[in-house]
Formats: structure tokens, sequence, C-alpha cells
């Protein structure tokens, strides 16, 4: 297990067979926050653009997803600062938090420190064309994301392809598995099939907070409270060949949900250790 620390200490807590991240990357530091994103890296290709008519909504409708961004995007920007953030990693995981070409996937009920944390990035996501994808969509690009349209009901190859046309472009992806509408902790394809025809490992993280508001929706969404100690966990890459056939694409989807799993049940377990020796904070 590797354990990772910013400004606040720049120690490390390793095993002597590993390195820190400072041996990986000299030069590479934490991303700040609220740097501006360039045209150039929010920039989709061509085939990530949704060419459907855009998706009317009722005025009640309108009026309610202004409200809904305009209190998430302050509520993350204020309250993301404020967090105590460890950030933890398997034997086999990525090495840096921005690490790219990768294929990440994570449970949707830690979208809002995941946000936080992976801000100014640049991450593809695939974006639900639903009322409720709508909004997190309009507040991640906030955040320097790049929504793609689609989600595993609509649009799915469309979304796939603009996805693939990203990696191959050097960019990291991202999917909410259970997402938009669950079951809840039960991954799809989409990833696995993606890994197979781009040849990019997936990465898979999970982020629990010591003190949140849990909503009473289908994802038990959690929401960090202000001053909060937050684990990012992350496990070791997957890789699917591309020679891996349809059976075979079952079983890398079987360690997939493994793997989301076990990131999960480590960053509830240990949470309330961030702040130790062991588990060191990172700015």
């Amino acid at each position: 297990m590797r354990v990772e620390t910013g400004a606040r200490g720049d120690g490390r807590l390793a095993r002597p067979a590993e390195r820190s991240e400072a041996q990986v990357s000299a030069t590479e530091s934490p991303p700040r926050y609220n740097i501006p994103v360039t045209e150039v890296s929010t920039r989709e290709a061509p085939v990530e653009a949704d060419t459907a008519p855009a998706r009317r909504f009722t005025l009640r409708q309108r009026i309610v997803l202004r409200l809904i961004i305009t209190v998430g995007y302050w509520f993350i920007r204020l309250v993301g600062p404020t967090l105590r953030v460890c950030v933890s990693r398997e034997e086999g995981a990525q090495e840096t938090v921005g690490q790219r070409p990768l294929i990440g996937s994570f449970w949707h009920s830690c979208i809002i420190p995941a946000t936080y944390m992976c801000r100014n990035l640049g991450v593809r996501v695939m974006s639900s064309n639903s009322y409720d994808g709508e909004y997190m969509g309009r507040i991640i690009r906030k955040f320097g994301f790049v929504a793609v349209k689609g989600s595993s009901s609509r649009n799915a190859v469309r979304a796939l392809l603009g996805l693939r046309r990203a990696l191959q472009d050097g960019w990291a992806v991202a999917f909410t598995l259970d997402g938009p509408r669950g079951p809840r902790y039960k991954v799809k394809p989409g990833p696995v099939s993606l890994a197979r025809s781009s040849g990019v490992p997936m990465t898979t993280f999970h982020m629990a907070a010591d003190k949140a508001w849990i909503l009473n929706s289908w994802d038990r969404m959690i929401i960090p409270m202000p001053f909060s100690r937050v684990l990012m966990r992350f496990g070791k890459l997957i890789v699917v060949p591309p020679e891996a056939s349809d059976e075979d694409l079952e079983r890398y989807q079987q360690e997939l949900q493994d793997s989301l799993d076990r990131v999960r049940e480590f960053a509830e377990a240990h949470v309330q250790e961030v702040g130790t020796a062991e588990f060191p904070y990172y700015n």
C-alpha cells in the first residue's frame, strides 16, 4: 500500500521497494484550484459532439436546474479546499492522480469529492441525457471536465467512440459505473469494452469522508462536510488485451467489480485514520 502527501508535509510512508511520487515526477505538483482550463484542453473531438436536438425542459425544471447548478458549483468550490485528503494506492495502481491516458471507474456516490479532487485535469466523462445527468454535466464542466453525451441505455456507441478518440489524444476518461440510475454498486460493460478496443488500462478509485451528509437518493450520495477527512483509494491497473474474447470480457468485468468493491471497503474502513503517519495528508 502506498500513500502520498503534498505541501503539508512532503513525507511518505512507503515500503522500501516502492517509489515516492517525487521520484516518479520531480516536477509534477498537485493541480492548483481554480486554474483556467484552456480552450484546447476542453475542446471535444468532432466525434464526441452530440448532434441530437437539445433536450427541452419545462420552465420549472429549468429554474430548478439553474438553482442546483449554482448551489452545487459554489458548494464544491468553497468546501473542496477545506477537505483534508489522503491518497492511498494498491500495489500496481496509477502513480499520480493526474496520470493519463487511463480509463477510470468510480461509484456515483462519491462524485462530489471526486469532482474537486480531479478538477482542471481535462478528464472526459460520459454524461447522461437525463435530467440528473444534465445538471451534473454542467457542474463538472465548470471544474474542467469535458462531457461526452451518452449513457448505458442511450447513445452508448457514439459516446464510447468519443471516449476512444479522447484516449487516442492522450486524455483520461472516467465512468460513474452505477449511474445514472443504478443499480447501486453494479458495474456496466462500457469500460471493459473500451479498454479492449483502445489498449488503455483501467483504473478504479473510491472516496470516503469521515463526516458527510448522505442523501436519501438511489446512490446514497456523499456530501462531505467542511474540514472533513477524506480518503481516496486507487486500485491496481487492469489491462484488457485486444485479443480478449467475449468470454474473457466477462472475467475482466468481474475483476473491475471486485476492484471497485475492494477500494470502497478500504476507504470506508480507514478514513478515520487520515492524518496519521500511515495516512498523511495530500494537499
